[in-house]
């Protein structure tokens, strides 16, 4: 973990809102650490929450998602960590326009802010631990945000139904998009 920690403080100039390539980066050295995201948010190592906000905010940078699992990678190591649901929680949301020209603008509980489009879609489907039906937001390079409980009230304020292949869909429109939360008589049954 020594290269990691090394990296992550070489990262600490990163513009907000930019990371490392670490699609790229194919390390030699891999290995485990003890290192779990909660599903709340919450980023634990060996048991207990890490308390420097500044240390997340650097690792979620190098954070890498491969098929199922999640990795801290550096071009000179990568460690796999446990994720209990998503790496991030969308913690905040702004909202510009109405209809299909509607923004939706979420901000993470890092700090990364994403717009809901075609780059960055919404997708409402069960949650891991609790099966119950969340908003997930692709924030990077397949690792994504679950909307948090109190904002996806919100976020279900300014949803509407709309036809779809014959069917009635609920839905929100972002980025000139429209996604479905699925078929209108079903979502929330």
């Amino acid at each position: 973990m020594s290269d990691l920690m090394r990296y992550a403080a070489e990262l600490e100039g990163l513009e907000p809102g930019t990371s490392p390539p670490v699609e790229q980066w194919k390390p030699e050295r891999v290995g485990e650490i003890d290192l779990v995201i909660r599903r709340d948010g919450t980023w634990m190592h060996e048991g207990a929450p890490i308390r420097r906000a500044k240390l997340v905010r650097l690792f979620s940078t190098v954070l890498r998602r491969d098929g199922d699992a999640y990795f801290l990678v550096t071009p000179a190591e990568k460690f796999e960590i446990a994720v209990e649901d998503a790496p991030f929680v969308a913690v905040l949301m702004s909202r510009d326009g109405e209809g299909p020209r509607q923004r939706l603008t979420f901000t993470t509980n890092l700090g990364d802010k994403v717009v809901v489009g075609p780059e960055h879609p919404i997708e409402f489907r069960g949650a891991p631990e609790t099966g119950a039906g969340a908003p997930y937001i692709d924030v990077r390079r397949g690792l994504e945000a679950r909307v948090a409980r109190a904002l996806f009230y919100d976020l279900v304020g300014l949803c509407e139904t709309r036809e779809i292949e014959g069917e009635e869909q609920f839905g929100v429109w972002s980025g000139g998009a429209f996604f479905s939360f699925g078929r209108a008589d079903e979502v929330f049954s």
